[in-house]
Formats: structure tokens, sequence, C-alpha cells
């Protein structure tokens, strides 16, 4: 099995060998425990959209903002590696993203009113849709097709590192992120990515409930899940602005 989110390798509900029915994951399961980091998620972002719009200084959440990014990814590469420890990370992890994710949106919110309940909206929209067409089969999750969105998203994610990495010294890629119609193109690009990714974490989580693998990977499976739909909103809210910017 491939996928493209790190979270959900190849080889993650392998080597554990079948569990008793009671103590085996499964589906269920899975979609509580995402619920439960959804409200994590949430109750974090508020608290600091909240902090936010007290003062409209941006200045007062950039350390909540930073915390949360960089303890965010800490925490997940800690999950990524100690997935036995998912009960306790993947909360954490959910409360710190929170913390990123209600400094972004704030900061968007201010610059484009109201632009924060159309991401959300079609976020869930997305994933809803996607859940359906793949349950429906309308859309299968084949090896070619995992290969597809895995290649295209290292490729995304290496542009992302490489830019990053040309910006320290200077030089800025500025037609992909500015609001011209390249720009905008290539959100559309990678926000149809971002959502085909859904496509695979839904398979991986059925394969992983179908080998039986341990409870814990309840949470696990809900953190890799997470994973995409952050992903997958924070490139719906940048593709949104870069169209209002056009207005």
């Amino acid at each position: 099995m491939r996928t493209a989110n790190p979270a959900l390798r190849a080889d993650t509900f392998t080597g554990f060998g079948r569990v008793a029915a009671a103590e085996a994951m499964t589906i269920q399961g899975t979609v509580n425990k995402a619920l439960i980091m959804l409200l994590c998620v949430l109750i974090t972002a508020v608290w600091v959209w909240n902090l936010f719009f007290q003062t409209r200084n941006p200045g007062v959440v950039m350390p909540w903002l930073l915390v949360g990014t960089i303890g965010g990814l800490i925490v997940a590469l800690v999950t990524i590696f100690k997935q036995e420890w998912a009960g306790v990370t993947a909360p954490l992890y959910a409360l710190l993203e929170g913390l990123a994710i209600g400094g972004i949106s704030a900061i968007f919110e201010a610059q484009f009113p109201g632009i924060v309940i159309q991401a959300v909206a079609l976020t869930f929209g997305t994933c809803l849709a996607l859940l359906l067409a793949y349950k429906s089969g309308l859309i299968r999750a084949t090896e070619n097709f995992k290969l597809g969105v895995a290649a295209a998203t290292g490729g995304i994610f290496l542009f992302y590192l490489i830019t990053f990495i040309l910006s320290f010294f200077g030089v800025r890629v500025s037609i992909f992120y500015a609001s011209g119609w390249v720009g905008i193109a290539f959100s559309l690009v990678v926000c149809v990515i971002a959502a085909l990714n859904l496509v695979l974490d839904f398979d991986f989580i059925e394969q992983g409930a179908a080998a039986g693998a341990p409870k814990y990977m309840e949470w696990y499976g809900a953190f890799g899940l997470m994973v995409t739909l952050i992903w997958l909103y924070l490139e719906i809210l940048r593709l949104l602005a870069k169209l209002r910017s056009r207005d």
C-alpha cells in the first residue's frame, strides 16, 4: 500500500499480528478519535482567534503561532516514530496545531472578512464528498492512483522545501505565491492533490481495520487523517485569499 501521507506509510499497519476483536482497531473507533482531535483543534484555535481579535495585534498571537507550528511538527515526528504513544501525542498534536491554525486564520480573517468560514466549509465539504465517492466506488484507491498522488505530493513538498531554502538567500519564486493567475492555478492544483490524499487516508485506515491492528492505531489513523485535513484547510485558505486579492 502506498500513501503520500508521511504518517501513514506502506508498513504502518504491518508487523502487529492479529489481536482480539475487542482490542482491535475499527473504522468507527478511528472516526471517534478523529472527532476528538477536531475538538482539540477547535478549542485552542478559538482561544488564539479571540486573543487576536481582542487586540487586533498580530504580534500578540505570533508566539502562539510559532509554538503551535514548531511544537506540532515535533510531536508529529514523535507520533510517527512512536505509534504506540499516539493516544497521548495525537491529541497533543491537535491542540498545538489549533494554536497555529487559530493564529493564521485570525490574520487572514482580519484581511478578508468571511474567508475562514468559507475555507472551513470547503474543507469539510470536500472531505465528505470524497468519502462518499470512495465508499460508493466512484473513486478507487488503485496502486496507480496511489503512486500518482504520492508522486505529486512529494513534488509539492520538494518545491516548498526548495523555495523555503532559497528564501534564505534572497531568492523568491513569487509568481507561484502571488495572486496572479499562475499563483491561483498553482494553489488550485495543490488543493486538488491535498484532497486526493484523503482518499489514500480513507483506504489506509480501512486496510488497518481489516488487518486487525491494535486499538491504539485508531489514534494513529486519526492523526494521519488530521494531518491531511489541516494541510487541505491551509491550502484552501491560501487559494481563497489569492482569489479575494483580485477583487
